[in-house]
């Protein structure tokens, strides 16, 4: 009856541990639906409140409407000019010198092979604005504004060909901003004012980036999305958006090396002149607009010289490699603008080892699996002597038994003679757990390689799975979507999460440790609960989870004809538990 009641608990605990989670999940991340009628431009009292998706992006479809006619709108303009780059294309407003329209070619929407390019900069004023702007602050002189028309040399932009847009205010000044760009997502702006009057005037340059949230990919505890910046000497993730709104202007202490906005796969980021001090600040525009500005100090440009000040613009996607290049070119820590966390030491190599063993097998589903077992070889090892150290405690637990009696009442001397047998048989009781805690950091920093590592972004497995760094796409409720209803999230098991608890499951049934009945029942238990829990997440982590369970299976089962006393021992055990149960329960009857 106990047993039974233990039993059930387990499961009320479980259920509730299911539920609490996808609860905790919407709590904390809610994607609220939207009321707007497709085809229908919402007016500002009528916005909704954003849902923000794991790639970021609109998703409301009054939004995304109106976005498509405001960019057949601005972009049709003829004074546009054309960026054409490898990875780069768009077009520069002269109006308010803004680069406000940028796309990445390399990078589609969705894993539909007809779908467009990523657009990540949008002119200002659109549903999606995200724009970067050159300018000056002056003092005692007319310094252009967001209004200014400047006149355009040159064009379209390319990696050969420059483009200097310049503006003459009338009073002995001319300012100028010549764009450079290269063969990946790196644009250069130098601005320069040249002074033709009688006295010296003073100036300062400034760059922004001016963006909305509405489009921004969800932060949370493992990832974030939202302003970042190199200060004084590491990368600072934060404050996110909504920290921003109830602080107000946020300026970084120490010399920003660079500062933007990040989602999980892209970035827009500005990089002042090396050996400048320019002052660095977030600042909240309202209406879930943001800005990230860094102005540079006052300088003096005396009658007949000139001043310049360069400033870098990265607008693009987080490619480890790229943005490692960066680094050594001069960018201070551009590479840890991936949000790796603690276990990057991790993470890297994992990286690293994953694109080799991609370039190898030309899938990355298949570069996972292989992974899978590099690890479990240069662990195999670790797990010899787990199994080993587990048959000497089968060994001991006669002479443990006896301590147990012996010492019932005196807890401390029990402890005392236990660790002492221990010594004395050369027995760790802790050498089963090593296994596991040196794959929790590999699990994890696998799974943070999976989610932030834009390599893998729309990687197709095999079948079903066209994007290993997604959730599992195929619902067995519905009947992989052959009936016309969406799964809800707590029930959407897929068969990579089915194939997850199977394994799983049989790893429990064939581990050789001996439990007490309580505990048999809630590792019976738990890999159907894990099931739900795991089935959220990115496809190649429920990949790399289930071949580890098949490798274990295999392992143990080649463990098992090394050690026969301990499958022996382990099966005498459970034998015994089961005819002591149906003795207590004829003791019943």
């Amino acid at each position: 009856m106990q047993n039974q009641r233990n039993l059930l608990l387990a499961v009320l605990l479980s259920g509730l541990l299911i539920l609490g989670w996808d609860a905790g999940m919407s709590w904390l991340y809610p994607q609220p639906e939207s009321t707007a009628v497709e085809g229908k431009v919402d007016t500002p009292a009528e916005v909704v409140e954003a849902r923000h998706t794991r790639e970021g992006g609109l998703t409301d479809p009054g939004e995304i409407a109106q976005e498509k006619a405001d960019l057949a709108t601005s972009l049709a303009a003829p004074d546009r000019v054309t960026i054409e780059a490898p990875d780069l294309t768009g077009s520069i407003n002269p109006v308010g010198a803004r680069v406000d329209d940028v796309t990445l070619q390399s990078q589609r929407e969705s894993v539909k092979e007809d779908s467009g390019p990523v657009r990540l900069f949008s002119p200002q004023g659109t549903p999606a604005q995200h724009f970067a702007q050159f300018g000056w602050v002056g003092e005692g002189l007319r310094v252009p504004d967001t209004d200014t028309v400047w006149q355009v040399e040159g064009g379209p932009l390319t990696p050969e060909s420059p483009v200097i847009m310049r503006w003459d205010n009338g009073e002995g000044q001319i300012f100028s901003i010549r764009l450079t760009v290269d063969d990946n997502f790196m644009i250069t702006a130098e601005q320069t004012v040249a002074n033709t009057g009688e006295g010296a005037v003073i100036v300062r340059p400034f760059a922004l980036l001016n963006r909305t949230s509405r489009t921004a990919s969800p932060s949370t505890w493992t990832l974030h999305s939202g302003p970042i910046g190199y200060f004084g000497d590491g990368v600072q993730f934060g404050p996110d958006y909504d920290e921003l709104d109830e602080d107000g202007v946020a300026a970084p202490e120490g010399r920003a090396g660079w500062i933007g906005f990040t989602d999980i796969y892209w970035l827009s980021a500005l990089a002042p002149e090396a050996g400048s001090t320019p002052e660095a600040e977030f600042r909240p525009l309202g209406g879930e607009h943001y800005r990230a500005s860094l102005v540079y100090q006052p300088v003096s440009v005396a009658s007949g010289r000139q001043v310049a000040r360069t400033t870098q613009l990265f607008v693009g996607a987080k490619d480890s490699a790229i943005l490692n290049d960066y680094e050594e070119a001069g960018i201070p820590g551009f590479g840890n603008a991936i949000d790796w966390g603690w276990f990057g030491v991790i993470e890297k190599p994992i990286l690293w080892l994953l694109k080799q063993l991609y370039d190898l097998a030309g899938n990355f589903g298949v570069a996972i699996i292989l992974l899978t077992v590099i690890v479990r070889l240069l662990m195999f090892p670790i797990a010899q002597k787990q199994f080993a150290s587990m048959a000497a405690m089968k060994a001991v637990q006669p002479k443990m038994k006896a301590i147990q009696e012996r010492y019932k009442d005196d807890k401390q001397k029990q402890q005392q003679e236990i660790m002492k047998l221990y010594k004395d048989e050369g027995v760790n009781p802790l050498a089963g757990c090593l296994p596991l805690l040196l794959q929790i950091p590999i699990f994890f920093g696998l799974y943070k390689v999976l989610m932030l590592s834009i390599e893998m972004r729309h990687k197709p497995f095999a079948l079903w799975i066209e994007d290993l760094s997604a959730p599992d796409p195929a619902h067995i409720l519905n009947l992989f979507g052959l009936l016309p209803f969406d799964v809800p999230s707590l029930i959407a098991i897929g068969p990579l999460a089915v194939l997850l608890g199977v394994t799983m499951w049989l790893t429990f049934k064939l581990n050789p440790s001996a439990m007490d009945p309580m505990q048999q029942q809630i590792f019976n238990i738990m890999p159907w609960v894990l099931m739900f829990v795991m089935a959220p997440f990115a496809a190649g982590l429920l990949l790399y989870w289930i071949t580890n369970n098949v490798l274990t299976l295999a392992q143990q089962s080649y463990l098992y004809s090394r050690n026969p006393q301990l499958k022996a021992q382990a099966e005498k055990e459970k034998a015994d538990r089961q005819k002591a149960a149906e003795g207590e329960q004829k003791g019943k009857a």
